[in-house]
């Protein structure tokens, strides 16, 4: 219910499709064991999800779904549309969670993903125009490293990529820099995992940052370990739109966590994973996709201009 102020309760600015799950296992049109964390963008007036598949080996690859109105009718690739390269030793155990931006200078679609392979969970790059044909870039960062995604424009000439690597056992989120998407350096701490809070644990990217007037606004997850199991969940920071090493505003409140049984049960139960956004600016609309317990593809839908109004009534930032 609206607290006394008429406003949103945090958990309340999300509303869930009542359709959820909208991809499963069983609409793949090759036999598949779970269907997850998909990265999301808007093409030739469709939703394009790139989804992340695991096989019944364990290993992932990712597939493209596309549907007119983002919701059902998807029209899935007849195959994998982006295998892992067995060749490279990164990729060995298949590629996982991916992320996806525009590049406007470049003319082409970012997609940031997880490589994983002996040495761990790695940072990787492709870039595209069709979702058909792929160059990869490799990886970016050293492992252990994962959760990345680009922002869509340069800072001062320079790229920029939040990733979170594992730096002495602990998992912050980070922000890098590159002047030409292969050497990376002014690595900065973004958003820390807090001592006793719902993310207390852990803390990771969701999906790509959102540009508004008001800064960038960015979605991660944090994990708190429990007796029962970890439980994943999201909040909001927002980010200055010129300085985006500076954090202005994060959110004490998760805004959004497992709650229906198609969260709680699965592969791994507890767990909503956002990986991926499209944003309708008609209708002031946000769709996040995420996988949930790591089984199945749902989505929940937000009004932008009410996450925007709730991070400003945040707490200001120590940087």
């Amino acid at each position: 219910m609206p607290n006394n102020s008429g406003k949103k309760a945090p958990q309340e600015l999300f509303t869930r499709h009542k359709g959820n799950p909208i991809l499963t296992p069983e609409m793949w049109p090759y036999p598949v064991n779970a269907v997850f964390n998909p990265g999301a963008i808007k093409l030739n007036n469709e939703t394009l999800l790139l989804v992340r598949i695991e096989d019944m080996r364990g290993f992932s690859h990712l597939t493209v779904a596309r549907s007119s109105d983002g919701i059902s009718n998807w029209q899935i690739d007849s195959e994998p549309t982006l295998e892992a390269d067995h060749n490279s030793r990164e990729e060995r155990w298949g590629l996982e969670d991916p992320r996806i931006i525009w590049l406007e200078d470049q003319k082409q679609f970012a997609i940031t993903y997880t490589s994983f392979s002996e040495g761990g969970p790695v940072v990787s790059l492709a870039i595209t125009k069709n979702f058909k044909t792929f160059a990869r870039l490799g990886g970016l960062l050293p492992p252990e490293d994962k959760d990345a995604c680009l922002f869509p424009r340069r800072f001062r000439g320079r790229f920029a990529l939040i990733h979170r690597p594992i730096v002495r056992g602990e998992a912050h989120i980070w922000i890098s820099f590159s002047p030409d998407l292969k050497h990376w350096g002014d690595h900065r701490l973004l958003i820390r995992s807090r001592h006793a809070y719902w993310d207390c644990h852990r803390v990771g990217l969701a999906c790509q940052p959102v540009e508004t007037e008001h800064g960038w606004l960015l979605f991660y997850h944090g994990v708190r370990n429990t007796t029962g199991g970890a439980i994943y969940r999201m909040g909001i920071a927002l980010l200055d739109l010129d300085e985006p090493w500076r954090v202005l505003r994060r959110s004490d409140e998760w805004v959004f966590g497992p709650r229906e049984l198609y969260e709680l049960v699965g592969d791994v139960g507890g767990v909503v994973f956002p990986t991926g956004v499209t944003i309708t600016k008609e209708t002031d609309q946000l769709n996040f996709y995420y996988g949930a317990a790591d089984c199945t593809v749902c989505v929940a839908t937000a009004s932008l201009s009410e996450i925007t109004e709730y991070i400003l009534a945040c707490p200001r930032t120590e940087q």
